[in-house]
């Protein structure tokens, strides 16, 4: 019971680290000392710095998930869910927090690659399924499926990047912006 509360009291700590300093301005000495524990205690239960890092994305991917497909679950219509969806997403990708971590740190703590594949384990799978419900539901055509996903999958992406980067005076505006654009996206590529 120990280890798991030190294991999620280094998670918190590691979290606000990396978002307000980044990864290269975060050392697990940082961690350590913000949890009140050694270093070693930090070692025992990640491997590295990236291996903590890796966990705290995890972390804020799953929670982000979650609210993306509660806020969707309101909704009889898949229409009407993958836009819910996309608002739930969207307000997720404008926390300070959630944007710094998986759209600017995440690519430089990971690699590229690394950073891909946690993308596609997480919001990958929500893109694909939220696409094959709206086929199924008659909404788009049941053609070019993976396509239709890498594209929306993608879509989403630069608005989640963009809405991270922004200056925080300009943020509603963008959000405001990113949705329109990807509302009429969505609309050209629906059977009317």
């Amino acid at each position: 019971m120990y280890s798991e509360a030190t294991r999620a009291a280094l998670l918190d700590e590691a979290t606000a680290l990396f978002a307000a300093r980044g990864y290269s301005g975060t050392s697990l000495e940082d961690v350590a000392t913000a949890s009140q524990v050694t270093r070693g205690a930090v070692y025992h239960h990640f491997a590295s710095k990236q291996a903590l890092f890796e966990a705290v994305l995890d972390a804020r991917e799953m929670r982000a998930t979650a609210e993306v497909m509660a806020a969707a679950a309101g909704a009889a219509d898949p229409w009407d869910a993958a836009i819910l969806a996309l608002d739930a997403f969207l307000d997720q990708c404008c926390d300070p927090v959630y944007g710094r971590l998986v759209w600017v740190e995440g690519p430089t703590a990971l690699g590229w690659h690394r950073w891909r594949e946690c993308e596609q384990k997480h919001s990958y799978g929500v893109v694909e399924r939220f696409v094959h419900d709206l086929i199924e539901a008659g909404h788009l055509e049941n053609r070019a499926v993976d396509t239709h996903v890498k594209f929306v999958f993608w879509m989403l992406g630069g608005a989640g990047l963009a809405l991270a980067e922004a200056d925080p005076s300009d943020l509603t505006r963008l959000r405001k912006e990113w949705r329109h654009l990807l509302l009429q996206s969505f609309a050209a590529m629906r059977i009317q």
